[in-house]
């Protein structure tokens, strides 16, 4: 069964274009000239009821105008959108019971109340029994150890926090669908890997659809069996994980600073990227070596300190959006 559909998708904006001198501007309020801009351009596709599918690409490549299409705030310029058998366009009262939306950048709580009365509120909304609220509430604080403050203001919360009760707001109704955009940004590692972990138990359990945006390539490697890639407006990938880790994981960056300063020569497979005073930066493709081999490259007993990290998401975004114009 398809939880979502979409055929033809497009959306464009439209924006007065602003005339120079006096005559140009009276001109403008009779007969004003417009910009267009097209966000989002023609595009389909369909995930299965259960599926965890990741939805990414670069700023303005019109990833949260498609989500705000999909979940009826923003109405289509052209195409068809069914959601759960919904037209979002028609029916977003309706739609709203089916689905949750958590937006990392935008607060959906009531910040003087706290998360409980948030929940409780929420609750009310979608005309669940109090029992039942009672009892979700109670399943979620013992699954994200909400007990320590669950009743403290929502202003007085760290990021981590909120966002933790943002994505139990969200869960209250129990959607079937849940939209993700940007669920762990600006989180520390911790918290990342708690709210992970839920994702996958949620979908595991209660077969939620979940639609991930995210800049973190650890979001998408650990949570999704697909992707999709967008671009200006446009898809430029739909592929399993399991091919873009092949294609385009294949390689991480291994910063160090070193005891003393190294002579490196680059090997197959290890590209030098910075050797500057005691700072090394190396780059390491995973199908040629291993992080181990790199690591004895640069001697074990001479690092002070490292870090090892995933190839830039918007890096990856663009070698694909490159080999898809050739």
């Amino acid at each position: 069964m398809l939880a979502i559909e979409v055929k033809n998708l497009s959306k464009t904006f439209k924006s007065k274009q602003k005339e120079k001198g006096l005559k140009g501007s009276i001109k403008a309020m009779f007969k004003p000239n417009y910009n267009e801009k097209k966000a989002v351009d023609d595009i389909n596709f369909s995930i299965e009821k259960g599926e965890i599918l990741a939805f990414i690409g670069p700023n303005g490549a019109g990833k949260s105008t498609t989500i705000k299409m999909l979940t009826g705030i923003l109405f289509p310029t052209n195409g068809k959108i069914s959601i759960m058998g919904i037209n979002p366009v028609k029916e977003r009262k309706k739609l709203s019971y089916k689905i949750g939306t958590v937006f990392g950048q935008k607060e959906q709580l009531w910040i003087h109340l706290t998360p409980y009365d948030n929940f409780k509120f929420f609750g009310a909304i979608y005309d669940i029994p109090n029992s039942i609220v009672e009892k979700r509430i109670k399943e979620y604080s013992s699954i994200f150890e909400l007990e320590s403050f669950i009743n403290t203001p929502v202003r007085s919360l760290s990021l981590g926090q909120r966002m933790i009760c943002e994505i139990v707001a969200s869960l209250i109704h129990e959607p079937e669908i849940l939209f993700l955009d940007e669920p762990t940004i600006g989180l520390d590692p911790v918290v990342k890997e708690k709210i992970r972990v839920f994702i996958k138990r949620l979908n595991k359990e209660k077969k939620t659809t979940i639609f991930l945006t995210s800049h973190d390539v650890g979001d998408i490697e650990k949570l999704c069996k697909r992707v999709i890639i967008v671009n200006e407006g446009h898809i430029v990938l739909d592929d399993s994980m399991e091919n873009l880790k092949y294609h385009y994981l294949n390689k991480k960056v291994i910063e160090a600073k070193m005891n003393t300063k190294l002579n490196l020569d680059a090997e197959e497979g290890i590209t030098i990227l910075k050797d500057k005073d005691y700072n090394l930066k190396l780059e390491v493709d995973l199908t040629k070596k291993t992080i181990s081999d790199a690591i004895k490259m640069l001697d074990p007993d001479k690092i002070i300190d490292i870090n090892i990290s995933n190839t830039p998401l918007e890096t990856i975004i663009s070698s694909i959006y490159k080999g898809s114009q050739k």
